[in-house]
C-alpha cells in the first residue's frame, strides 16, 4: 500500500517488510530539485526507524534512474552551484542517509553524476538493459561532493574510476556488469520483480545480523586488512557471546533446508 512518505515527487510502497522508494520526477528523467533531495532524505530515515521493514529498493521513474541535481532550478534560484545550501542535509554530504539496512538500487535507466552517486549509496545494484552511468561532473566543471570518488574507485577499481571521470563516456548496461559495478543484468520487464525477490531472501534472514555484518563491511572498508581481521573478530566474539548453541543449531538445521530447495 501506499505509504505516508509518498510525496509529489516520491512515492514510497510498502509490502512484506520490503519499501520501493521510486523518484517521481519522470518529466525531469528525476533530476534531484530540492524537493525530491528533502523527501528522499526524510523517507529514507524513516524507513531505516521503521521496524516492519527489513529491505529497501530505489529506483526511478522510468526512462530514468536520476539525471542528477536539478541543474536548471539551481541556475534559477540564482546561487551558483557552489553554494551547497540543502545539498547537505543533516551534515551528511550524500544524498540518503547512512543506512543500518541494506539498500538495493534497481538500476532501470541512465544514472548520471549526481544521480550516478545516488546510485553509488546503495548496498546492492540490480541493472536493466536499460541502464547507463555517466559521471559528468568535469564536463559540467564541479567536483563530487556525494562520495563518488571514494565509491566508485571501492565499486570498479581506480583505473576504471578514472577513466569514467575523465571521459565523462556512459557505461552500458553489459559493461556496468563486467566491471563489478552491478550485482545481476535482467530484462527491463522484471527489474523489480528481481530486486523485490532479493529483498524477500534478505528479509528472511536475522535482521540483526545482516545490519552488524554490513556495518562490518563499511567500517572495515576504510582499515587496513588487518585491521579489518582484528575489527571483524572483535565482532565475531561479541556476537558469540549473545546466542546459544541451540540457537545456531536450530539456524543450520533452517539453512541447510533451504539450501536443497534453492535453485541454482
Amino acid at each position: 500500500m501506499t505509504n505516508p512518505l509518498t510525496t509529489e515527487v516520491l512515492e514510497v510502497v510498502v509490502d512484506d517488510a520490503t519499501a520501493i522508494v521510486t523518484l517521481n520526477r519522470p518529466q525531469a528523467r528525476n533530476a534531484l530539485n530540492a524537493a525530491l533531495r528533502r523527501d528522499l532524505w526524510a523517507a529514507f530515515t524513516a524507513l531505516d526507524a521503521d521496524n516492519s521493514v527489513s529491505a529497501i529498493i530505489l529506483t526511478g521513474a522510468d526512462p530514468a534512474f536520476c539525471a542528477g541535481l536539478d541543474l536548471k532550478e539551481l541556475g534559477s534560484t540564482g546561487g551558483g552551484i557552489s553554494d551547497r545550501g540543502d545539498l547537505e542535509i543533516s551534515g551528511g554530504a550524500r544524498p540518503i542517509p547512512r543506512m543500518t539496512k541494506p539498500v538495493i538500487g534497481a538500476m532501470n535507466g541512465v544514472a548520471v553524476t549526481g544521480g550516478f552517486e545516488l546510485a553509488l549509496c546503495c548496498d546492492l545494484l540490480i541493472g536493466s538493459e536499460h541502464a547507463r552511468f555517466a559521471d559528468t561532473h568535469a564536463r559540467i566543471g564541479v567536483q563530487p561532493g556525494w562520495g563518488l570518488t571514494v565509491e566508485l574507485r571501492r565499486a570498479v577499481g581506480i583505473r576504471r574510476a578514472k577513466e569514467l571521470s575523465a571521459t565523462g563516456n556512459y557505461l552500458d548496461a553489459d559493461h556496468a556488469l563486467a566491471w563489478g559495478l552491478i550485482n545481476h543484468l535482467v530484462p527491463h520487464e522484471g527489474l523489480l520483480d528481481h530486486a523485490r525477490k532479493l529483498a524477500a531472501d534478505i528479509a528472511s534472514n536475522d535482521r540483526a545480523g545482516v545490519a552488524r555484518i554490513f556495518a562490518t563491511y563499511d567500517q572495515g572498508a576504510g582499515l587496513t586488512d588487518d585491521e579489518a581481521l582484528r575489527l571483524e573478530s572483535r565482532v565475531a566474539a561479541d556476537w558469540l557471546a549473545t546466542v546459544s548453541g541451540a540457537d545456531v543449531e536450530a539456524r543450520r538445521q533452517a539453512v541447510t533446508e533451504r539450501g536443497r530447495s534453492q535453485q541454482p
